[in-house]
């Protein structure tokens, strides 16, 4: 494929506004950004910005028309919006990959198929089979089908005397025995569509109140979990057919063994480190695999911590001088608001 591709983007955050960026960086790519807000910080950037009713068909039939090729980087996305984009023109990642994302169940019954271990689970439909699965496991997790991330949607659990009686079962849940884990590592792959991977190594992750608040390469593992964490996410990119950058998350437990917690079918932001840290960011290897450009070998160019700044914790940043080795990006975001990722701070090692 040529060049001359006009890219369409979905939503306008700050994975897409990276994904634009890069896009620039690689040349001959035209990007089109549709989304439903306004000041989404992608529009600074963007051939061309249109803030729309994704749910209006006209809006999307237009869409369509302007572009050769589709992508995303936003879990909420609506499944059958995508599918609809999908019947007329290329969208990678696919909506299949999309749907089994989104649905924590077909998630842990696909790695559970492909002999991949996670933590206990089962199905919650009413209160009665929370009750039994809460005496069950003992200390577990309850969380929504789909949606909600960041901890949202989430209640935890140690006896069935910590149940809320107000969980509205109107929706469909899953619930997780606790796994008393001492890190939790992500692993991003690009999948090219002649099926060649560009892999990435196992970066540490630590959170806060669900957020993904510290990031690092290289993660303080040992090299049984570094293989076996590459190789899952390879054969998850291979089974998926995935064209794309894939990111798979692992807990590790206190004997050193690997399971797998979830995927997010987009670029993520525990391997924003990237940008700085790789020859080819995760963003820059997305970009040239749904567009169909040749394969390139990836090469790690330095050691590296990232730190998310949340909330008002920005306006420090703002008015800070950096060193070389640091790198601040603003997100541009016009609202502050408490636990709203605002921007990042890399930190380059060697």
């Amino acid at each position: 494929m040529s060049r001359d591709i006009t890219l369409g983007i979905l939503y306008s955050g700050q994975l897409e506004t990276q994904l634009i960026k890069s896009a620039k960086k690689i040349g001959g790519i035209k990007t089109v950004v549709l989304t439903n807000d306004n000041d989404g910080p992608a529009k600074h950037v963007a051939d061309e910005f249109i803030c729309a009713d994704l749910n209006d068909k006209n809006v999307i039939e237009n869409f369509i028309k302007k572009i050769n090729i589709c992508t995303y980087a936003f879990e909420n996305l609506s499944y059958e919006i995508l599918k609809s984009i999908a019947d007329v023109k290329e969208v990678h990642p696919s909506p299949n990959t999309l749907r089994i994302a989104q649905n924590r169940i077909l998630e842990k019954k696909f790695a559970n198929d492909l002999g991949i271990k996670t933590t206990e689970w089962k199905s919650i439909k009413s209160l009665e089979e929370l009750k039994e699965g809460v005496k069950s496991y003992g200390n577990c997790i309850l969380k929504s089908v789909s949606g909600g991330y960041d901890g949202k949607q989430q209640y935890r659990f140690k006896t069935s005397e910590d149940i809320d009686k107000n969980i509205d079962f109107s929706k469909e849940y899953i619930l997780e025995k606790f796994l008393k884990f001492k890190q939790e590592i992500s692993v991003a792959a690009t999948k090219f569509k002649d099926s060649k991977i560009s892999i990435f190594e196992p970066t540490e992750n630590q959170h806060a109140n669900g957020i993904l608040r510290h990031s690092k390469i290289p993660a303080n593992i040992s090299k049984k979990i570094f293989d076996e964490a590459q190789a899952v996410t390879i054969k998850f990119a291979e089974k998926l057919n995935y064209v794309g950058t894939l990111n798979l998350e692992f807990m590790i437990d206190d004997e050193d063994n690997l399971y797998f917690n979830e995927y997010a079918n987009r670029v993520h932001n525990g391997q924003w480190h990237s940008v700085n840290s790789y020859m080819h960011s995760q963003f820059c290897t997305h970009i040239r695999a749904v567009c169909g450009l040749e394969f390139i070998e990836n090469k790690k160019i330095s050691n590296a911590e990232m730190f998310n700044i949340i909330g008002d914790e920005i306006e420090k940043f703002r008015d800070k001088k950096f060193k070389k080795n640091e790198f601040f990006f603003d997100y541009l975001k016009t609202e502050t608001r408490p636990g709203r990722k605002m921007g990042h701070l890399t930190i380059l090692k060697d």
